[in-house]
């Protein structure tokens, strides 16, 4: 394949006249490329402090067949799926412009063949780092019993405990980030909506945001619960497993599932770690299903 495929600019507006039908063609797959252009496009390069964002798409016979970004002139390489010998053309393309990578960031086959095409161009070694599983919803089903209480959109009242949960789910997942009044704006949580499930008394225990719908998609991110008011995992009986939770983190996210739904989303996705078996055993419970494992290669000269 011809590193010259690939079509690259800085400016998102030209990006999303090529590309974005390519990207709302799969809204679930998609789900981060078009959130994270969006951002762009409204609210301009100061939406992630991006000094030199770069994006790209493979273009051939008139019609765009996978795209990549970077939001920043040092930040992670953020890729569709592509074969390996389109991942080779753009790491030959990028290597080229003398481009130094710190992150591939992809479906964990195309992060991969991407890796090692970088490793062979630039000599930099690929390790694995994250991992990460995508799901869209299928039928949403409500977990059966639902926990007493309600959801309740979060309003100005509650800002000091959205940032309380969020600096601890931060911590949970190993980001580091700052998450107070005058850094939330700047934070990957800070355009989302968000939702607590309460109990009767009106007590918040726990939370789930969502983005705005974009491209017929709304992604659902973060869920937490407190560490406290979390489930007791899993049980085997039998020849089945249980869930024996307190349902909150079900409940809340079926609450903001549905307020995607209700606002014309046609796919609602969101990411879950794989390791993590009680949350992905509560996902497909309440109707998402997998889409694809997504994988993140660090690169170190």
């Amino acid at each position: 394949m011809r590193p010259d495929d690939w079509h690259l600019t800085e400016d998102v507006d030209e990006f999303l006249a090529r590309a974005g039908d390519f990207l709302r063609s799969r809204p679930a797959l998609h789900t981060t490329p078009l959130t994270t252009t969006e951002k762009l496009r409204t609210l301009g390069t100061e939406a992630y402090r991006a000094d030199a964002p770069v994006f790209g798409s493979l273009e051939r016979a008139g019609e765009v067949r996978a795209i990549f970004y970077r939001r920043t002139q040092h930040g992670p390489l953020s890729l569709t799926p592509v074969t390996p010998a389109d991942a080779d053309a753009l790491a030959a393309r990028l290597a080229g412009l003398g481009l130094v990578l710190p992150v591939v960031s992809a479906a964990h086959d195309t992060a991969t063949a991407f890796a090692e095409a970088w490793q062979r161009h630039t000599g930099a070694t690929p390790t694995l780092g994250t991992r990460i599983r995508l799901y869209r919803l299928g039928t949403l089903t409500a977990p059966e019993p639902v926990p007493a209480g309600r959801g309740r959109r979060v309003g100005e009242q509650d800002r000091e405990q959205l940032f309380r949960w969020h600096r601890e789910f931060a911590a949970d997942v190993g980001e580091d980030v700052t998450i107070d009044a005058n850094t939330w704006a700047d934070t990957r949580f800070g355009d989302k909506h968000y939702t607590f499930w309460e109990t009767p008394d009106g007590t918040p225990v726990s939370m789930a945001g969502m983005t705005s719908l974009v491209g017929g998609m709304v992604r659902v991110d973060p869920v937490y619960t407190p560490a406290h008011l979390r489930g007791r995992g899993y049980a085997v009986a039998a020849t089945r497993s249980r869930l024996r939770g307190r349902g909150y983190a079900g409940a809340v996210t079926v609450e903001v599932s549905r307020a995607a739904l209700a606002a014309g989303a046609k796919e609602v996705a969101l990411y879950a770690d794989p390791a993590n078996s009680t949350s992905n055993a509560l996902y497909r419970r309440i109707g998402y299903v997998p889409l694809t494992e997504w994988a993140v290669y660090d690169f170190a000269r």
